[in-house]
């Protein structure tokens, strides 16, 4: 965390953020642990209070199966290049039920239709669209649709968007 762009938050700064908001933000985190990202949003308490709303709803209160949320966000790390939220998920989607074989397979630039199954295709095309290109084939959605029904698309989407954001965030600041 020595490149990162801006000086993360310490303890011992003054004034300090609310407690709550740092209750909250390490009981989404192992062993209630700050990460390096939680350090640099604490910079804008505002921020990181709706950021640590936002995607602990995404990582705990999402309907859509969490390996395939992991996976989603596996992906869109690959495709951004994003190492920090790589490093943050990949032991994530192991433990939800991922394979490494998979884990290794979705850092190409393609990827192999044989290794994953109907619904997982569908959430990849769905990732590599929205974030290389942001526009979503019809196809796509109803693909999603079918397999998952409208609120999980809606998830699925919204997946993909939150951790795009997170990327951009990363890389942008080299956390």
């Amino acid at each position: 965390m020595s490149d990162v762009r801006v000086t993360p938050w310490q303890r011992d700064q003054f004034p300090p953020p609310p407690g709550e908001l740092l209750t909250g933000m390490q009981a989404r985190r192992p062993n209630g642990e700050l990460i390096g990202i939680d350090r640099v949003l604490l910079r804008s308490v505002p921020l990181a209070t709706g950021w640590n709303g936002l995607l602990g709803r995404v990582r705990a209160d999402f309907t859509l199966n969490l390996e395939y949320r992991e996976l989603v966000m596996l992906r869109v790390a690959v495709l951004n290049k994003a190492d920090f939220e790589w490093g943050v998920h990949h032991p994530a989607y192991l433990e939800a039920g991922g394979t490494e074989e998979k884990c290794e397979a979705i850092k190409h630039q393609t990827v192999a239709d044989g290794i994953f199954n109907e619904e997982e295709r569908a959430l990849l095309t769905l990732t590599d669209q929205s974030t290389q290109r942001v526009d979503v084939d019809a196809t796509v959605i109803e693909d999603l649709k079918r397999l998952f029904g409208e609120a999980q698309t809606v998830e699925a989407v919204a997946t993909v968007a939150a951790y795009n954001m997170v990327s951009r965030f990363l890389v942008a600041l080299a956390i």
